[in-house]
């Protein structure tokens, strides 16, 4: 566990959109903390540490509350939006070798073959994995790739110790010729065969004149 994940948190008493409000103001964000069978627990974090921390999926806070230590894990961001300002979070309890299921990013890597472009059919893939070895994303390769070849969660690799939970038959990536590129193709060659149909009558009319 990264010393930066640690934060400190303070716990709360009063509830309410207006004293959230106040929370916020004052560069805090309100949350709450379930899981394990334990009272939901209601806490005050730092806005700014704890915004920077959960731009990364399935953050994991090493939570200082009293002093004592609760590892957590995000399971759900709540922002305004239009503002977009982080309104509440939800986080349930883990523990250190604890798996648990969470939805992890596809990332795209390369270039398929010329003219043919990958479509991202499912942008995160479902793993059950252990609590503090969550995966930031999985690499996905399409170097070269050709028109019609298709990537589905059984051919993902993952990572040492994670188990797929998304169906194996889930397409994640289908390469393919873009549509408009298909049409341009059609029009080509149908202009190429009228070019080809004129030229055939001119023949065919020149070979006649000069029987005649």
């Amino acid at each position: 566990m990264s010393e930066d994940n640690k934060v400190v948190a303070e716990l709360r008493e009063n509830f309410g959109k207006g004293y959230a409000r106040r929370l916020r103001a004052a560069g805090k964000i309100p949350a709450v903390i379930y899981g394990h069978g334990t009272e939901p627990q209601h806490v005050a974090l730092p806005g700014h540490q704890v915004s920077l921390l959960i731009r990364r999926a399935n953050a994991l806070l090493d939570l200082d509350i009293n002093g004592k230590g609760q590892l957590t894990l995000v399971k759900d961001v709540q922002k305004d939006p239009v503002r977009q300002i982080i309104e509440h979070i939800d986080l349930i309890v883990v523990k250190k070798g604890e798996k648990v299921s969470v939805d992890v990013p596809i990332f795209v890597t390369g270039e398929p073959f010329p003219g043919t472009i990958a479509n991202l059919d499912n942008t995160t893939v479902s793993l059950e994995v252990e609590a503090t070895h969550i995966p930031q994303n999985i690499e996905v390769s399409v170097e070269g790739l050709e028109d019609g070849t298709q990537i589905t969660a059984a051919d993902l690799v993952l990572p040492a110790g994670a188990t797929l939970v998304t169906e194996p038959e889930t397409l994640i990536i289908g390469v393919s010729v873009p549509l408009d590129t298909l049409a341009a193709d059609e029009e080509i060659a149908e202009a190429d065969a009228e070019v080809a149909e004129e030229q055939s009558e001119e023949s065919e009319a020149a070979s006649e004149g000069d029987e005649n």
